[in-house]
């Protein structure tokens, strides 16, 4: 079997390379990746979004009330209920290419297909390119995807980024409509699923050989913010046994964090951020804040290691003589694919004679923000190195067209439930 008997044509993955292209040369800071929700290069990447759709043949496109560009190929009955496709068009600071914009030129290559062929099918199919994917402008969740499934937290238009910008002024600076986010809420029976794309931002499918996997559920994750509170004093002074030194009983928990982590396969805890106070290089530290990030797919699982990381580390703050707070800030419950959409992608794998690789996804997406309003599929493209979140994220262009091939088919095959 060589690759091209599993691949889109030469021209479809051609274009969707080309297209992404045009997004990478979009940013705020010249020489990196950089486009955050609601900057002008996240609006500047709207428009060359939208203008890709109608070039790609989508009946029509607009920008919603959040900065979600919305393409629709419409189906047999122009009323028929749609198929979703896509991914996201914002950025981390200092990006990767292929994080997200891969799924919305992806999405595209789908209505290309069919237009090429002149097919409608029993449903529409609609490009989604959502805009706050990675929260990482502002503290919020998905947002963008969130309003489309009805779970839109209207305190997230206070909320405020670095610089003290609320999210609501943002939005109206945009051309987005703050009071007209209520009205972006999907109707269940006018959605039959959800598709989406991605690169998958770990290392798996590379060890294994394997071009595309598919997803079988996204991890749950807790968030916790700990603040070690013990006593500053002057380096050079303060005897070794007499100290309350906040850093090295948080060193401590650090790793504690990593080996906890690691006790059940499925599981990963991270500690992602971590600031000393006062930071000064002959004070005894008196105050630190880190962060602790935890996943997995089984929701008792996790909690169940969050609850012995926290039990843990409250006991080595006895121990040592200081004081803990830990803050839960963030909650997400794991949530599965659904069978019908794993079944069209995984059929769509079969018939290019490739293996159906199962398994789940440890990076939230906006795919889990849309399973309250519908079933939802993920299909992982491999990326070299497992790298992502970083300039060097990379994925080769015959896994795109591979990609791209099942998709397309497993769309024209989609079957609701």
């Amino acid at each position: 079997m060589t690759i091209a008997s599993t691949t889109a044509s030469p021209s479809a993955a051609a274009r969707a390379l080309s297209r992404m292209e045009i997004l990478r040369a979009i940013t705020d800071v010249p020489g990196q990746i950089h486009r955050l929700f609601l900057s002008p290069a996240h609006r500047r990447a709207v428009d060359a979004t939208a203008a890709m759709m109608r070039e790609a043949g989508c009946d029509s496109v607009h920008v919603d009330a959040l900065g979600t560009v919305v393409g629709r190929y419409d189906g047999t009955a122009p009323s028929a209920p749609a198929l979703l496709v896509g991914s996201h068009i914002d950025s981390v600071k200092d990006a990767g290419a292929y994080d997200g914009t891969l799924g919305v030129v992806a999405a595209m290559a789908v209505v290309e297909a069919l237009r090429e062929r002149g097919e409608r099918l029993p449903f529409a199919v609609e490009i989604l390119a959502f805009g706050d994917e990675e929260n990482v402008r502002f503290p919020t969740s998905l947002s963008s995807s969130r309003a489309l499934a009805g779970t839109f937290d209207p305190d997230y238009l206070d909320r405020r980024d670095e610089e003290g910008v609320s999210y609501r002024d943002a939005l109206a600076a945009f051309g987005g409509d703050p009071d007209g986010v209520p009205a972006l809420a999907r109707r269940r029976e006018d959605v039959i699923g959800y598709l989406e794309v991605h690169i998958e931002q770990g290392p798996v499918l590379e060890a294994e050989g394997l071009p595309v996997g598919i997803v079988t559920a996204i991890n749950g994750a807790s968030r916790r913010r700990v603040i070690v509170t013990g006593e500053a004093g002057h380096a050079g002074t303060v005897p070794m046994g007499m100290r309350r030194d906040a850093l090295a009983a948080a060193a401590e928990m650090v790793l504690a964090v990593e080996r906890i982590g690691r006790t059940a396969e499925t599981t990963v805890a991270t500690v992602g951020r971590l600031a000393a106070e006062p930071g000064a290089i002959n004070v005894v530290p008196g105050r630190v804040v880190f962060t602790i990030d935890a996943r997995g797919p089984d929701d008792a699982v996790r909690v169940g290691m969050v609850e012995a990381i926290e039990a843990e580390l409250r006991a080595m703050a006895q121990r040592r003589g200081v004081g803990i707070s830990i803050e839960n800030f963030y909650e997400e419950k794991a949530c599965p694919c659904a069978p019908e959409a794993m079944e069209a992608l995984a059929g769509a794998v079969s018939r290019r004679q490739l293996p159906v690789r199962m398994l789940p996804s440890g990076a939230g997406h906006d795919a889990m923000a849309m399973a309250p309003l519908c079933p939802i599929g993920m299909l992982f493209v491999r990326c070299k190195g497992g790298i992502s979140h970083n300039p060097a994220e990379d994925a080769t262009a015959d896994d795109i067209a591979v990609a791209i091939a099942i998709l397309v088919d497993a769309v024209r095959n989609y079957r609701p439930s």
